[in-house]
């Protein structure tokens, strides 16, 4: 499917902890950047790609979430994920995350630009033949 939002790639769930949650009752905005995180691993996983700190690998160079509504424990999420048109490095995502009790109105709604680099040089390199393949797919 693709929207405003780029094309949407993957989506997954992930469980509401009891410890997420902070003293106003709803989850942390802290935690939402680790949700977003999450989904982006597996996206990334999905895409056949493996974490390589010694050689190329994605690593993240902005970030953000736009809070639509709070969550409280117990909850499931499911985080959909969307890419953009990638680029010679880098590919955006967007993402938009709806509670097992609405899931209609996303909860959140966040981004986050992928680059591809050489740890080795700390210097951007092409994507992936796979991961470009993945996104246009």
């Amino acid at each position: 499917m693709t929207s405003e939002k780029g094309k949407l790639v993957y989506s997954c769930e992930l469980a509401v902890r009891w410890g997420d949650m902070d003293a106003y009752g709803h989850v942390n905005n802290a935690l939402y950047m680790r949700y977003l995180e999450e989904a982006r691993v597996q996206l990334i996983a999905a895409m056949g790609v493996a974490m390589d700190p010694e050689g190329l690998a994605p690593v993240v160079i902005n970030v953000g979430c736009t809070f639509l509504k709070a969550i409280v424990y117990p909850d499931t999420l499911r985080i959909d994920c969307y890419v953009e048109e990638p680029g010679r490095s880098s590919f955006m995502t967007r993402y938009k995350v709806f509670s097992s009790k609405d899931k209609v109105e996303p909860v959140a709604e966040g981004y986050a630009k992928v680059v591809w680099i050489d740890h080795r040089t700390e210097k951007s390199v092409p994507l992936p033949d796979k991961v470009r393949a993945f996104i246009l797919a």
